[in-house]
């Protein structure tokens, strides 16, 4: 059963990851500058824009890869909240901002459960525990010479 939530956290991380991969790039792309012009209009400074595109490039790629998975949804999740919040609430859910809540629920599902199947996280995570097994032992072996 594990291993069955584990395939479904991973298949969420990576089309997580790239819808926003692309989103980002997207934004880029089309020309940041055009994005950001509208944040004022919602009361948000245009700096916000450039900050918002990255965490949605750098984080899709992370999410793909594996790399601060809850960190990087749970930025996600935030942007997801503002981007109901400001501007897809007043269109109401059908055809307005019912695949922003999908994205947002996916993303918190990722922060509260990780995804470490096939990740970059995962193996660091191993190679950090051999890492402090192999130090204990070596302590273990130094009180018992000394």
């Amino acid at each position: 059963m594990k291993n069955n939530q584990e395939i479904g956290s991973l298949l969420l991380r990576i089309i997580l990851g790239f819808t926003f991969f692309m989103h980002g790039l997207d934004k880029f792309q089309g020309g940041i500058e055009n994005f950001a012009a509208g944040f004022p209009s919602m009361g948000l400074p245009s700096f916000l824009a450039y900050f918002v595109a990255f965490i949605e490039l750098v984080g899709g790629i992370s999410l793909i890869l594996g790399i601060g998975t809850r960190i990087f949804s749970g930025l996600i999740t935030c942007i997801m909240i503002g981007a109901i919040m400001l501007v897809k609430l007043r269109d109401g859910f059908l055809g307005g901002y019912e695949f922003d809540v999908v994205l947002m629920i996916i993303a918190l599902h990722l922060v509260l459960n990780g995804s470490y199947l096939l990740s970059v996280d995962s193996k660091l995570l191993q190679l950090k525990s051999a890492s402090s097994r192999k130090a204990h032992e070596e302590s273990l072996v130094n009180e018992r010479t000394s």
